[in-house]
């Protein structure tokens, strides 16, 4: 989670919103990251959450990413957890939750559902209160 938390720290030298998010495989080896580049790229898909995922499918060139790990700084939202689904992750560890637009517990659980057709691992709270700090300075110093 630290290397995600750094990676997050970063986004926010481009005015994106500090979520960072790494892709682990089976052994442990980081395959992809990503941080938030809605901003820097004008693209409303590019949560830190899909950046990773899209890195790790061009360095596997597969677009199945099984017994993988994402790690991200914030509970994804539904376009994420619906992209985590279909990328065939096996675990995901989160950090911060969101309260406005999480989808893996806290507003809506697209994950754990039981109609979903993948099932996957989940460990939440991991370093929360570091990630949830990273967000709450990023936002105080927008107001």
């Amino acid at each position: 989670m630290q290397e995600a938390i750094a990676i997050a720290r970063n986004a926010t030298k481009t005015g994106d919103v500090p979520v960072g998010a790494l892709v682990i495989n089976k052994d442990g080896v980081v395959i992809g990251t990503g941080s938030n580049e809605r901003e820097a790229n004008n693209d409303p898909t590019a949560h830190a959450e899909i950046v990773a995922i899209r890195n790790a499918a061009a360095r596997l060139q597969n677009s199945r990413l099984d017994d993988c790990t994402l790690v991200v700084t914030l509970e994804p939202c539904p376009m994420c957890a619906g992209a985590i689904a279909q990328s065939r992750i096996s675990h995901l560890i989160f950090g911060a939750w969101d309260a406005k637009g999480g989808a893996v517990g806290s507003v809506w659980d697209v994950i754990r559902d039981p109609r979903s057709l993948y099932k996957l691992d989940v460990t939440a709270g991991v370093c929360e209160t570091e990630c949830a700090d990273l967000l709450r300075e990023f936002f105080e110093g927008q107001r």
